[in-house]
């Protein structure tokens, strides 16, 4: 099997599922419990707080645990939102962020905020001038994704970071999903308040994640109950979810630190032996995420693409994983204004440092005989 969809989700470690099992049948005490396995367990949750700290270079008290990147981009926003709307109801994001950022922001519109949804370039990538004219008094938020989930183009955090660092009231929010553990982004040093990280991006388990938020950054909680995490989310911590988050991270950091070129050695090589195929042409420009390449094969509807290749075990994506069910075209694609035929026969592959070069090897080869059939086909 050759599994190129690793945007979509990652296979889990086998490390990170030992320790998901090895605490869910020794720490099974409930981390608020005066007795001995509550105590237990909340030292393991302790742990947990400061080794993430450690591998984030952020204080301990600036992360939230959570079940992924919907709830960590939803909390983000609607916590400022509602935590804020005394000093401003305007808020800012891009046309091409992940639906559970366009979507959290259509909900803030029904209490009455205004969000600006600013364009992006052909590239996919937004300006920082258009930032800059869209601030307004009332500004209380920017919301800019680190990578695109679709074409892997990189967005300017920096620059929107020290364009907003002295704006005392304005938070800077950053889906970082796609980018963790792939693409460098200090947070701190690029002035961003609050980042979000899914676990199943990086080789954890489904339902944990993580949102930093920089220390004095106030946020409404979406649930209220017990007060956990410092009462801004309630509810049981799952802490062998919570642990095994931890040493994905771990991994995910050591293999970067060890391999930092391997994604972009995959990425060109993908790219020189697509380049080779007359039909095919790559939208995904140079010089931007390495994990992610978007091409398209115009003539063919995508699906069927996806299906022969299935059928050779190879798994790719039509676009991302939540809306690749839905029959609309990628509103991403859209955005950036590809040709329609391009935007209707649009493929997404995504590498992860478990990828191999002779994997691409056997996807073009594949490709090309399948592209070779579906002509004769069709003639």
């Amino acid at each position: 099997m050759i599994y190129f969809d690793n945007s979509a989700t990652t296979k889990p470690l086998d490390d990170v599922i030992e320790s998901f099992v090895q605490v869910s049948q020794k720490y099974y005490g409930n981390a608020s419990s005066a007795h001995q396995f509550g105590l237990e367990a909340d030292r393991l949750l302790r742990k947990s707080y400061q080794q993430v700290s450690q591998l984030l270079s952020v204080n301990s008290n600036e992360v939230i645990f959570t079940s992924g990147g919907t709830e960590g981009n939803n909390m983000a926003i609607k916590g400022i939102a509602h935590a804020y709307q005394n000093r401003g109801k305007h808020m800012i994001t891009t046309s091409i962020e992940h639906p559970s950022v366009l979507n959290a922001f259509h909900a803030m519109e029904e209490f009455g905020f205004e969000v600006s949804y600013l364009p992006v370039d052909q590239s996919g990538v937004v300006s920082v001038d258009s930032v800059r004219e869209a601030l307004r008094d009332d500004t209380i938020l920017v919301s800019i994704m680190h990578i695109n989930n679709e074409m892997g183009t990189i967005q300017p955090i920096e620059q929107i970071g020290t364009l907003l660092k002295d704006r005392k009231y304005t938070f800077f929010h950053v889906d970082d999903v796609q980018g963790f553990g792939k693409v460098d982004l200090k947070w701190k040093d690029c002035h961003v308040d609050l980042a979000t990280v899914s676990g199943h991006k990086v080789h954890g388990l489904k339902g944990t994640g993580l949102l930093y938020v920089r220390e004095g950054t106030r946020l409404f909680p979406l649930f209220h109950g017990g007060g956990q995490q410092n009462d801004r989310r309630s509810g049981t911590e799952n802490l062998a979810g919570i642990v095994s988050l931890v040493r994905a991270i771990r991994l995910i950091l050591e293999q970067k630190m060890h391999h930092p070129d391997y994604l972009s050695q995959l990425n060109h090589l993908m790219r020189k032996r697509l380049n080779q195929i007359s039909e095919v042409i790559i939208n995904t420009p140079e010089n931007q995420a390495p994990h992610i390449l978007n091409f398209s094969i115009p003539g063919f509807k995508p699906e069927v693409i996806l299906r022969a290749l299935e059928e050779r075990q190879i798994y790719v994506s039509t676009q991302a994983a939540c809306s690749s069910k839905k029959p609309d075209e990628s509103a991403v694609l859209r955005a950036i204004q590809l040709p329609k035929e391009q935007r209707n026969s649009a493929l997404r592959i995504s590498f992860s440092y478990q990828n191999t070069t002779g994997e691409i090897e056997l996807f073009i080869r594949a490709l090309k005989r399948m592209i070779k059939e579906l002509k004769e086909v069709m003639r």
